[in-house]
């Protein structure tokens, strides 16, 4: 046996070291302090996986907490628009600088790179994913919650941040739909594949509120998103209303300033953890 340079490349050797599996976790830049890390996740697209990231990052702000939003939806990147955030993000020789929002919520994204904030960002998958490790490796956080909004799906971003950031949780976001079975399915598989725990679900789009009588009206039917996770053991964190309010705050960004206690349980529920 040749002696080990420790390049299992080249090496033809079935020793300890090859056999067992190596953790491709990153460490977050070292001048930078970042508490608990969350992941806000979901099987498919347009279910609200940003506007549940949003409303937890302000909600935990609201109660003192140092707080980050990692943008990872590279090519679709909402939470700088929805904070009202615009222009460049800076960078000094320690690491890249986060921008603020207006309460104080720490935010990096692929906006906050381009010269225009609606250029396309037409990259492939390799560079993707890259972008998004330095959003861990490079920047410089310090907050006590970092809330990572994940890309739609299962792709190669969502396998990068899995892989390179050491995730404490995800959160699982649906829509009351039929497709909600097959959507929450495939997040609790990949989570349990990478090994990540699920703190719980959060439904999106639940019912509106009638402006007359305050009525709760269910448009898509009810109790898909509980029995999806009655059947894998999860709880239910949040019933959010589609509320055309938001959608006003959201388009001028002025999310912080949203009123409303339907995401207060699972804030609480991170907290305790």
């Amino acid at each position: 046996m040749s002696e080990c340079t420790h390049d299992c490349s080249s090496c033809g050797e079935s020793c300890a070291e090859r056999q067992e599996p190596q953790s491709l976790l990153k460490e977050h830049n070292p001048n930078a302090r970042v508490g608990k890390v969350y992941g806000v996740v979901s099987g498919k697209g347009g279910v609200g996986k940003s506007m549940v990231t949003s409303q937890l990052a302000v909600i935990m702000r609201r109660r003192g907490f140092q707080v980050g939003v990692l943008d990872a939806d590279v090519t679709g990147p909402s939470i700088p628009k929805v904070f009202g955030i615009h222009g460049r993000a800076e960078g000094t020789q320690g690491g890249l600088l986060p921008k603020e929002s207006r309460t104080g919520i720490q935010i990096m994204s692929t906006n906050l790179l381009l010269e225009h904030e609606t250029d396309p960002v037409i990259w492939r998958g390799p560079i993707i994913s890259g972008v998004v490790q330095q959003f861990w490796t490079d920047v410089l956080w310090n907050c006590d919650y970092l809330f990572v909004d994940m890309p739609p799906g299962t792709g190669d971003v969502s396998l990068s941040v899995f892989q390179s950031i050491p995730l404490d949780g995800l959160i699982i976001v649906t829509s009351p739909q039929e497709l909600v079975s097959m959507v929450v399915e495939k997040a609790v598989k990949m989570a349990e594949m990478m090994e990540v725990p699920i703190v719980g679900l959060v439904e999106n789009m639940s019912y509106a509120s009638c402006p007359d009588c305050s009525k709760k009206l269910y448009l898509f039917g009810q109790g898909k998103t509980a029995e999806a996770a009655k059947r894998h053991n999860l709880p239910v964190l949040a019933e959010m209303p589609i509320d055309p309010a938001l959608a006003a705050l959201s388009d001028a960004g002025d999310i912080e300033s949203f009123q409303g206690s339907w995401l207060d349980g699972a804030a609480g529920k991170l907290a305790e953890i």
